[in-house]
């Protein structure tokens, strides 16, 4: 029999399914660290894992068949259909984003570790990052990886769980180049977007997708929040991370995405929206300098 969970296994936060299940509550996913994780087993029911055969299959196919068709009859012949050009905007959001994204390491080589990732938004070398990648670390030393490999000791300079974002600050050194900000309300359903961070511990990793939702109402851990919804791949490591429009402009922070059974990214993914994030590194960095 299937067991249904909402929407899937968070890496992140908690993450619940706005729906109600039959008996009037909420469904709830389970809890689920950054960082790699260990494969699970099989699928709890073979309706799951029909879904998953057939959205592989969709996946691949595509670029197995067209291979295919276009070398059959003329080895030479006209060259096998590429990928949807880039649009170049995205070329230009993904160069001046990498350079101020970092990957955030708590608590390594004591305890329980956690990793995740961050961005600049200041000259005065501030980071944004989720407060639940300093949670997981059980109050370890906090290391930033700068975009040229160089590690950093990261002060916390003050944490807001309730909204899931924490501030760290880095010797001048750092040298990490600011993002900007999108404007409050400019995000549009259907606008391309990029998620920038460390999944699974590799560094600068950029993917593409669009705002699939605005005002997306979920419960993250113990909180209700209003997300935006993205289909750009998130996976563990990326929590923390920008997600920027074509501009390079931070719309949201990348929180949490939702899995069935806990097997990677299926295309939904939730950013703290950036009116949300503005006011509260505001806060934190008015009190803590």
């Amino acid at each position: 029999m299937v067991v249904r969970t909402g929407l899937g296994e968070p890496r992140g936060p908690w993450f619940v399914s706005p729906g109600p299940v039959p008996d009037g509550g909420w469904p709830r996913g389970r809890p689920s660290g950054d960082g790699p994780q260990r494969p699970r087993g099989g699928w709890p029911g073979r309706t799951l894992a029909a879904a998953a055969a057939v959205v592989a299959l969709s996946t691949a196919s595509g670029a197995v068949a067209g291979g295919w068709v276009a070398g059959l009859d003329d080895p030479v012949g006209p060259p096998a259909a590429s990928a949807a050009p880039v649009p170049a905007e995205l070329v230009t959001a993904a160069e001046r984003t990498v350079p101020g994204v970092v990957s955030v390491l708590v608590g390594a080589g004591r305890g329980r570790s956690a990793t995740g990732s961050g961005f600049a938004v200041d000259d005065q070398q501030h980071i944004i990052t989720n407060d639940h990648i300093l949670a997981r670390g059980t109050g370890g030393a906090v290391t930033v990886e700068l975009p040229d490999g160089r590690r950093l000791p990261a002060e916390v300079v003050g944490r807001e769980p309730r909204s899931d974002l924490a501030v760290l600050r880095v010797p001048p050194s750092a040298g990490l180049a600011p993002l900007p900000l999108a404007r409050p309300g400019a995000t549009r359903v259907g606008e391309p977007v990029l998620a920038v961070g460390s999944p699974l511990g590799l560094p600068g990793t950029v993917t593409a997708g669009i705002v699939s939702a605005l005002d997306r109402q979920v419960r993250l851990g113990d909180n209700r929040h209003t997300a935006v919804q993205t289909d750009a791949s998130i996976n563990p490591g990326n929590s923390g991370g920008p997600l920027v429009n074509a501009r390079g402009e931070v719309v949201g922070v990348n929180t949490a995405i939702a899995t069935i059974d806990g097997n990677g990214s299926i295309g939904i993914g939730f950013a703290i929206p950036i009116e949300q994030v503005q006011q509260t590194a505001d806060t934190i960095i008015g009190r803590g300098g």
